[in-house]
């Protein structure tokens, strides 16, 4: 089975490079680490192929996160410790899969990649 894994990040924060870059990583891994463990060896096997896309609120986000727990996919919806940039508990990103690629485009198809 060809898979994936898509992180989506909430652009209206506009959060600096470094912090950005944190975000993902923490929903790259608590994304493999929800999934059955199966899927977690196929996607390692084919190079854990993933890709940065970007919503434009909150509600959007919530709203992927809705759609690809209703289509059974792995959800990372990571919330800031609020240590350095955003308060304590803004959603700042989503981590949809590793999962099916068929799957995972129907929820993010459309988003365009991070800026």
């Amino acid at each position: 089975m060809a898979m994936k894994q898509v992180i989506v990040v909430n652009q209206a924060l506009n959060l600096p490079p470094g912090k950005l870059a944190a975000q993902v990583a923490h929903a790259a891994v608590g994304g493999l680490l929800r999934a059955p463990r199966e899927q977690q060896i196929g996607w390692l096997d084919v190079g854990m192929p993933k890709v940065v896309l970007r919503c434009e609120s909150e509600a959007a986000l919530f709203d992927l996160v809705a759609q690809a727990e209703a289509a059974g996919l792995p959800v990372m919806l990571v919330r800031d410790a609020g240590r350095t940039v955003v308060e304590a508990g803004t959603p700042t990103c989503v981590g949809i899969g590793p999962g099916e690629i068929s799957k995972v485009d129907a929820i993010t198809g459309t988003l365009k990649l991070v800026r």
